[in-house]
């Protein structure tokens, strides 16, 4: 399926999570696609290895799961992941993921951000949260906001009319001032801190 889209190839195929992180670490493919539930090592662990906080060069991953198994979104994220998608997302959906997480953004079906947000507004409130180590400008807020809501870098900058070359700035000062690795931890602090609540 991704091999018909425009601009992609993949480059490896794993029968279960052990091959596909030790294929990932010798291809060092531009972005891995794991599946949540794969044998011997599941999806989580196969990101944490590959991307995650002590991995000092970490790949890009696209995680895919389906609607029972929603639950992991937060444990995926921030285990490194750039994207998450459901099974039933069409190829056009998927190579967007792809795409995205090569460009260092990050994807997530917007089914799962609401699942994402419920479970934040289900979380007891008076949990610590990272504190920036310098205040957030109006401006970073904004675009800390439409990070949150899975706006894509040109998104944000057609939104707030700004180039894109601004909107990139402001997420290095957000990674800096936040600890954040990427945008996808960038939106989870924006969820931590309830910045962003599931509508009623």
């Amino acid at each position: 399926m991704l091999n018909a889209q425009p601009g992609i190839e993949v480059v490896g195929e794993a029968a279960d999570g052990r091959e596909a992180v030790r294929l990932a670490r010798e291809l060092r493919p531009d972005v891995c696609l794991f599946d949540i539930r794969m044998p011997v090592l599941d999806g989580l662990d196969a990101t944490r290895l590959v991307a995650g906080p002590g991995v000092a060069d970490p790949l890009a991953v696209v995680v895919i799961t389906t609607f029972d198994l929603d639950e992991y979104v937060y444990g995926a994220l921030r285990a490194g992941a750039r994207g998450f998608l459901l099974k039933d997302t069409g190829p056009d959906l998927l190579a967007q993921a792809v795409r995205s997480a090569a460009d260092g953004e990050a994807l997530i079906a917007p089914s799962v951000t609401v699942r994402l947000l419920q479970a934040f507004a289900d979380l007891p409130a008076g949990r610590p949260v990272t504190q920036p180590v310098s205040p957030v400008t109006a401006r970073e807020e904004q675009v800390l906001l439409a990070v949150a809501r899975g706006l894509t870098n040109t998104e944000i900058a057609d939104a707030l009319h700004i180039s894109l070359s601004t909107v990139k700035t402001h997420l290095a000062s957000l990674m800096a001032k936040l600890g954040a690795r990427n945008r996808v931890e960038i939106a989870m602090w924006a969820y931590e801190t309830r910045r962003i609540l599931p509508a009623t």
